[in-house]
């Protein structure tokens, strides 16, 4: 076969590899039992070879666990090396340090056998709602208190799945049939990986993954260096202020781009805090990583060879590198908001290419009920974690999106799956009309949130939310976004982080943050003013202060 024939057919087989892998990520949604897996997609799954290097991930998914994943395998083949594994075994960890984060996603690795040969690995990682702790909330003062523990062990051993390991996480959790349900789901993925690799490689003839594996690997790190070439080398830093908990965070990035890469630095940051917003440097890389190469290289496919050029480092320390047994479990609002200060950079070495700032930070709402000291006679006991968005920030060509999550792309909770889901009623969901900042592109709106039991008993929120105190700023002249609010319906101004009673006589109000606007607000298209006061996104009021003229 010729050269550019062999160059054809591997990329023939990288695009059957990449629908290897969503068909697993779609059968993880499909088969979960949590609404925060089956609705709002907070998952991964991907193919690596048996050094562990990803070779492809499924578009479905979420940065925080696709990049972490993409670092965790290779922990995996270091404790069960290749000669080790035999067919029907899956091996699993949800240490924070080793996998995604926090002690609530589950990383699962299976071993991929084609006619009685290993030949890859792949893995998946998802969300479990509750595995015992404090609950999904910011207050355990280590990760000890934030849930049960697991280092990387064997799930599944030669196709005999372990009991023991079942037993404890049912006993471990206030949800059990919903942790239960989502795991089988994870082993489904699992398997359905395993025989479409097998059922690809019969297709196309393969008797090994290793020529195809440093076919991708190699084509994808020199585009992505070449894309990296293409930008102005050099060093810029930034710095931006967050609400945090027990302090204000400075999270402040020193990036340098040149000939082999592009590198970005946060020390000069806050140090961690006492409770359970501290972010593992590996969740810290993983968003980072992402939203830099969204702008640098977002045509080049994510795999191992792609992320390489890309190194983030944070001192020991820090709140973007805490160490074990730091609290994490909320790590997302650290984690969340690093985008934002690598775009700072980027904006410096080539104005004009970033967008605003955004909520950046998911709205979470881990609420429960029937346990512990809110616990009332004939409540229903519940978990259930809500997903919802503020607005991102508006881009140098066109306005930001409303009520969207970036950078990490999980779906917003749906009412009625809400619904059915926990003793909840959902009165309001809507977008919040005058929340996204002002600007020639206006910024992403906001949402806001009314709920309340649907029982006569209180309900407990483990709040985290962010962007209450600081604002989505804008960018290029744009103005900020609004900042989000969260309050009983009475008016009773509640915490942005640390668990709280609902009471069955009031509604818990919650109002997401908006994306700060981007460019001189005087040269918006008077169009565009016109259709967001017809829409209801802005009042007229709002258009005459940020804009200067008589709009209705």
């Amino acid at each position: 076969m010729s050269d550019a024939l062999e160059r054809i057919h591997q990329q023939i087989m990288w695009d059957r590899l990449i629908a290897v892998v969503e068909e697993q990520g779609q059968t993880l949604m499909r088969a979960a039992f949590s609404t925060m897996v089956r609705e709002s997609g907070d998952i991964s799954a991907g193919i690596f070879d048996l050094k562990g290097r990803m070779m492809a991930q499924a578009v479905t998914g979420t940065p925080g666990h696709i990049n972490t994943m993409a670092a965790s395998v290779a922990h995996f083949v270091t404790i069960f090396p290749p000669e080790t594994m035999v067919e029907g075994d899956i091996y699993l960890t949800n240490d924070p340090w080793l996998g995604s984060g926090h002690l609530n996603d589950f990383v699962l690795v299976k071993p991929c056998f084609f006619d009685g040969t290993l030949m890859g690995l792949n893995a998946c990682t998802s969300h479990l709602v509750d595995i015992g702790g404090r609950s999904f909330g910011p207050d355990g003062a280590d990760v000890h208190e934030e849930g049960l523990y697991i280092p990387p062990i064997k799930l599944v051993d030669a196709g005999a799945i372990n009991e023991t390991l079942m037993a404890l996480l049912h006993a471990n959790s206030r949800v059990p049939v919903q942790n239960e349900g989502d795991l089988y789901a994870l082993i489904a993925c699992c398997e359905v990986g395993e025989e479409r690799l097998a059922a690809m490689m019969h297709e196309f003839g393969m008797t090994s993954l290793d020529s195809l594996a440093q076919h991708i690997i190699d084509t994808s790190r020199e585009a992505t260096l070449e894309r990296i070439r293409a930008w102005p080398q050099g060093t810029w830093s930034s710095e931006m202020m967050t609400d945090g908990y027990d302090f204000e965070i400075k999270i402040a990035a020193t990036m340098s781009i040149g000939d082999d890469g592009l590198d970005i630095d946060f020390a000069g940051s806050s140090g961690r805090s006492r409770y359970g917003i501290n972010c593992p440097l590996t969740y810290s890389q993983a968003y980072t990583v992402f939203a830099i190469k969204c702008i640098i290289a977002p045509d080049i496919p994510n795999n191992a060879g792609a992320l390489e050029p890309f190194r983030v480092t944070a001192p020991a320390g820090t709140i973007m590198n805490a160490q074990k047994p730091a609290p994490v479990v909320m790590r997302h609002i650290v984690g969340q908001l690093l985008p934002e200060a690598a775009f700072g950079c980027l904006d410096q070495a080539r104005p004009g290419s970033v967008p605003g700032e955004g909520t950046s930070v998911l709205w979470d709402l881990s609420l429960r009920g029937g346990f512990g000291h809110n616990h009332a006679a004939n409540q229903t006991p519940f978990a259930i974690e809500l997903v919802h968005n503020g607005g991102t920030g508006g881009r140098p060509h066109c306005d930001g999106l409303d009520a969207t999550a970036y950078p990490s792309g999980v779906m917003g909770s749906q009412v009625e799956m809400t619904e059915s889901a926990a003793p909840l009623t959902v009165w309001r969901r809507e977008l919040r009309p005058d929340s996204g900042g002002a600007g020639k592109f206006r910024g992403g709106h906001g949402q806001i949130i009314e709920i309340s039991s649907s029982e006569e008993a209180p309900f407990q929120l483990a709040a985290a939310l962010d962007r209450i105190t600081y604002p989505a700023r804008g960018r290029a002249g744009g103005g900020p976004g609004r900042n989000g609010v969260l309050r009983l319906k009475s008016g009773t101004s509640m915490n942005g982080k640390g668990e709280q009673d609902i009471p069955p006589d009031d509604r818990l109000w919650v109002e997401t943050p908006g994306g700060g606007g981007y460019g001189n607000p005087a040269e918006r298209y008077p169009a565009l003013i016109e259709a967001d006061i017809r829409s209801g996104l802005v009042s007229a009021d709002a258009a005459k202060r940020d804009y200067g003229t008589d709009h209705g």
